[in-house]
């Protein structure tokens, strides 16, 4: 069973969503959240497998409580989908680079929500990759003057660092494995190392990483 946490401040969006995660037989909403810090301690006291995360609510919102959430060592297996009405670029970047494990727009259709949320509780990230690759890499050229080697991939082996360059591009392990000439699990040892070595929680930071320390850059093609 995945257990949920909503935060939304308006009372009819979560309750659609309850109503909606509750016809699925693998899918447990735990608890509701009216703003950003109720979300934060719903999370602490419930320790749900996912929160799917309103961006503008009153008070704390939610990018602030995404990062409060994602940065707390008690919180390490809970991960979060950002949902917004508000397609402004930035937030899909911030969302991200904040720890979120995936980015979604309210009127996506349900059946790819509860993908989402099945795909994030299994260590994946939700990046669409000819969207959120775009503008993760629009974003992070913004946030740097120009690419530079990065410390932080010094502990990569060149074929690890290979693989963050092809999770940079959206490739799946399967795709990695058939791109880079070796089996999937093998691609999928690579990731899960890369992970570790990066203190990267999910595909989705691997990508901002990848991206700002000039590992890629954008316009990049593979």
């Amino acid at each position: 069973m995945i257990r949920v946490l909503l935060a939304d401040d308006q009372a009819l969006v979560r309750s659609g969503f309850r109503a909606l995660l509750g016809s699925q037989p693998d899918l447990e909403v735990v608890a509701e959240a009216g703003d950003g810090a109720e979300a934060l301690a719903a999370a602490r006291a419930q320790a749900p497998d996912v929160v799917l995360m309103d961006i503008r609510m009153p008070g704390t919102d939610g990018l602030t409580a995404t990062r409060e959430i994602t940065g707390d060592p008690g919180l390490s297996g809970t991960r979060v989908i950002v949902l917004t009405t508000f397609t402004d670029d930035s937030y899909v970047f911030e969302a991200i680079r904040g720890g979120a494990s995936g980015f979604l727009v309210k009127d996506s259709e349900p059946a790819d929500l509860i993908h989402a949320i099945r795909i994030v509780h299994g260590g994946e990230a939700l990046l669409a990759p000819a969207v959120t690759r775009t503008l993760i890499a629009e974003f992070a050229a913004r946030s740097r003057s120009g690419p530079a080697a990065s410390p932080r991939l010094d502990a990569l082996t060149e074929r690890e660092r290979e693989v963050l360059a092809e999770v940079a591009a959206g490739l799946s392990n399967d795709e990695i494995a058939g791109r880079l000439h070796m089996s999937p699990t093998t691609a999928k040892t690579h990731v899960s190392r890369t992970m570790t070595k990066l203190g990267a929680r999910d595909r989705a930071q691997l990508v901002v990483v990848a991206y700002e320390s000039g590992l890629v850059r954008p316009g990049w093609t593979g």
